[in-house]
């Protein structure tokens, strides 16, 4: 059962399953491209995840269940020793920071190139990203995916229940299953990326049976106390279009209700728009909201969003972009501190301590303690 307060703010306590919770300001899931090129996290990520410990939980950026799931280079995975060592190291530094993680479990589907894998990417359909993707030879066009033999879908579901177990080998309090942002079980939902005519595809309650299969049985690898599920609803990145938005997110959100998850993730949350009160009232545990922010991030961090969502009866708010330069955005948006802006989009994604472990805190802002990049 979840901590319910009375009127609670951003730096109220909750409890999610049997994790506590100091706040409810969660630091989203952020793709940032520093893992090593085997998909091993290194130093400089526990030191970028330890910079941020204060959020009431980060969510580890999307991790690859499998070889073939791999979107970009440098993108962490979870499925060999010495990933689940590496990710230990970041676990370790985190904890010992006084911080709790969950990792976020991505399969990218179609989204990711041979270049990257060095596999053919699986999806639903043998329908192509109709896009370049980046590579380390620079951005090259996508390639026609495999279209998944059921025998392709059992094994895949297989491998994100042990990667749930991985993850909980190396150290994180949970997993967040990625259902969002034209991945895997993004497209396995979406009518013009999943043309199949098993049962996989077709109707709405067979379009959602991957992302059910894959959620139930990570919560049976590690319990669902400790799953979380990210979706997207309408979101048209990657490519996507789900066609009949209502019906896909009503019969998931049905399928998964006495499941006892974690939390349900809702990316660009909107307290105005119909379908977030729809979900409130029909998702029976925690609610994660992710507010619609616009290209840039406001002055604010996104903390006026964060209370109306919490106003309109989110449990728990996750921000992102204020979270990458602000290492200590919790201290900064509870007295009301300026904040550090984001910047160039290029440092996001690639390359080392540059726009990554580089971004000072307050006290060091103000000369208290030296700016240290890792």
């Amino acid at each position: 059962m979840k901590h319910t307060a009375v009127n609670p703010s951003l730096f109220t306590p909750t409890l999610l399953g049997p994790t506590h919770l100091p706040n409810r300001l969660v630091m989203a899931p952020l793709t940032r491209n520093r893992a090593d090129a085997d998909g091993v996290p290194g130093e400089l990520m526990a030191t970028y995840y330890a910079q941020r410990a204060s959020a009431g939980l980060i969510i580890a950026e999307g991790t690859t269940p499998n070889a073939t799931g791999q979107t970009y280079p440098h993108i962490p995975g979870i499925h060999n020793a010495a990933q689940i060592a590496g990710w230990r190291q970041v676990t370790d530094a985190v904890r010992a920071a006084g911080g709790t993680m969950f990792l976020q479990l991505q399969h990218g589907g179609r989204v990711g190139h041979p270049d990257n894998s060095g596999l053919v990417q699986h999806a639903p359909s043998a329908i192509a990203l109709p896009e370049t993707v980046h590579t380390p030879a620079g951005r090259r066009p996508a390639v026609v995916p495999h279209a998944m033999t059921v025998d392709d879908i059992h094994a895949t579901v297989a491998d994100f229940a042990q990667a749930a177990r991985n993850a909980v080998a190396a150290g994180f309090a949970g997993v967040e299953v990625h259902g969002a942002n034209g991945m895997l079980l993004h497209q396995f939902l979406s009518e013009n990326t999943n043309r199949r005519d098993d049962a996989y595809g077709g109707p709405v309650a067979h379009r959602v049976r991957f992302a059910v299969e894959v959620t139930r049985a990570v919560a049976d690898a590690i319990g669902p106390e400790r799953t979380g599920l990210r979706i997207s609803p309408a979101n048209t990145v990657n490519g996507i279009e789900e066609g009949d938005t209502e019906r896909i997110y009503a019969e998931l959100v049905g399928a998964l209700s006495d499941l006892g998850l974690a939390y349900l993730h809702l990316e660009l949350a909107d307290p105005r728009q119909p379908f977030f009160t729809r979900l409130r009232e029909t998702w029976p545990g925690t609610l994660m909201a992710n507010p619609d922010l616009g290209p840039t991030v406001p002055a604010d961090g996104g903390r006026a969003a964060g209370e109306r969502l919490l106003a309109a009866g989110a449990d728990v708010i996750a921000l992102g972009r204020a979270f990458l330069a602000n290492p200590d955005l919790v201290e900064r948006l509870r007295t009301g501190a300026p904040l550090n802006e984001v910047r160039e989009k290029y440092t996001m994604y690639v390359g080392g301590p540059t726009g990554y472990t580089d971004y000072p805190t307050l006290r060091e802002a103000n000369g208290l303690v030296a700016v240290r990049a890792g």
